[in-house]
């Protein structure tokens, strides 16, 4: 069994009851008590929390991992030690691997594989929707799901065929399979390499406007309320999109959305002079975007907050803006950047904590995600006040392409416990 511990002298943050509020919290591979605890078991180990918070372990739903077939840029090894000390306790690894997750001799092999080399850290693999995320023909969602695999999705390409997406979606309620399809019409978005607006002209960069997210995700959209099934709009980035999201919801139909935490904290002008470590897709976009993401962020309307994570190694990032790779690392910045909207007095604590624990794992129908007994002891010890300024030269990813380098920012984990097993810290 694993050794008790107990945290005292703490503040617990429980997305659950929407509160925050000094407590105890005693745990072994699952928690065995919360709030006024007067003694420990014999034995245990017993931290003083001295006023920090303890939260669920983050849940992130989309994280890209090199293997296999690209180690070079991320391994379980290196995802995993970057997740530990970002706070994030399970992750959700993309599809695109060589050779793709579409099969599920692979979904195991993630499964058995991962786990052993990610030091602890769960990591749970999402299928890809279609076979050689080819767009065509579908992938076998029911045996994958059998297998392990979480979700499903084409990753960082959608799928253009309305016909595909939709048997998908109408199988994948056969097994309540959450199908996770990112909004982008590839036509009005080919060629582009950042948000198209002003700055993109000033700096002589083609646009991807606005509306290649809005007219795929109201197809999306669509599809679902068809279907029936349950649809995530993955990494949405554009306010015009929100509307749609909003009167999807209000018809009942299973649409969720995530966003990524970049898109929250910068917007476009990060991008200026030719930054490359900012170039994202979906491409950071104005600050009225972002501002609008916020407030859905806080109105509940977008679900779930993701890091992106998407390790790229510096020959693919220091080259001319046109030339290098979209993608930035986000594990160990995912909190940090979170509680930078907590902070400014944007959103609540407890929401941004929704969004990163409860919510993803309602989705994902998995156990961890609060701070509750008999829950799984995924949690996590954290300074909310603590400053630094990011040097991406010391993140733990294989990968350093931080937008967030050289930011000052407040947030650093103490302690990370998976099953009540320290992972970080201590």
């Amino acid at each position: 069994m694993t050794r008790p511990t107990l945290i005292k002298n703490a503040h617990l943050i429980d997305p659950a009851k929407n509160k925050v509020e000094p407590g105890a919290i005693l745990f072994a591979d699952k928690i065995l008590d919360i709030g006024n605890i007067s003694s420990a078991p014999d034995g245990a180990e017993i931290i003083d929390g001295d006023g920090a918070h303890v939260a669920p372990g983050l849940i992130d739903m989309r994280v890209v991992i090199g293997e296999p077939g690209a180690e070079h840029k991320e391994t379980f090894k290196s995802a995993g030690r970057a997740a530990a000390a970002g706070g994030v306790t399970t992750m959700v690894m993309m599809p695109n691997t060589t050779p793709v997750l579409d099969d599920q001799s692979l979904i195991d092999f993630v499964l058995r594989r991962g786990i052993d080399r990610s030091g602890g850290v769960r990591i749970l693999p999402a299928a890809a929707l279609t076979q050689h995320l080819d767009g065509e023909l579908m992938t076998e969602i029911g045996l994958m799901a059998e297998a392990g695999a979480v979700l499903f999705t084409n990753g960082d390409k959608p799928i253009v065929s309305g016909r595909t997406l939709r048997r998908a979606l109408s199988y994948a309620t056969t097994f309540d399979a959450l199908i996770a399809h990112r909004p982008e019409d590839p036509y009005l978005a080919e060629g582009g390499v950042m948000h198209e607006g002003e700055l993109a002209a000033r700096l002589g960069l083609p646009g991807i406007p606005a509306a290649a997210e809005l007219i795929m995700a109201e197809r999306d959209l669509t599809l679902a309320e068809l279907t029936g099934g349950r649809l995530l709009l993955d990494m949405i980035s554009s306010a015009q999109t929100l509307p749609s999201l909003k009167r999807a919801k209000a018809k009942g139909v299973k649409a969720y959305a995530s966003v990524n935490v970049h898109h929250l904290v910068l917007n476009e002008n990060d991008v200026d002079g030719y930054r490359t470590f900012a170039k994202l897709s979906p491409p950071l976009r104005s600050e009225d975007d972002r501002v609008a993401l916020v407030h859905a962020v806080n109105d509940g309307l977008i679900d779930v907050i993701v890091s992106g994570h998407d390790p790229r190694p510096a020959e693919d990032k220091r080259l001319p803006y046109e030339e290098a790779a979209f993608g930035a690392v986000g594990l160990e910045t995912l909190l940090p950047g979170a509680l930078t909207l907590h902070h400014k007095g944007d959103v609540a604590l407890t929401t941004l904590f929704h969004a990163m624990t409860q919510r993803p794992a309602e989705l994902l129908k998995l156990p961890q995600g609060r701070l509750a007994k008999h829950a799984p002891a995924d949690i996590i010890l954290i300074d909310l006040g603590a400053p630094f300024r990011l040097d991406s030269d010391k993140l733990r990813s294989k990968s350093n392409n931080s937008p967030f380098d050289e930011k000052l920012l407040q947030g650093a984990v103490k302690r990370t416990f998976i099953a009540g097993k320290s992972v970080f810290g201590g």
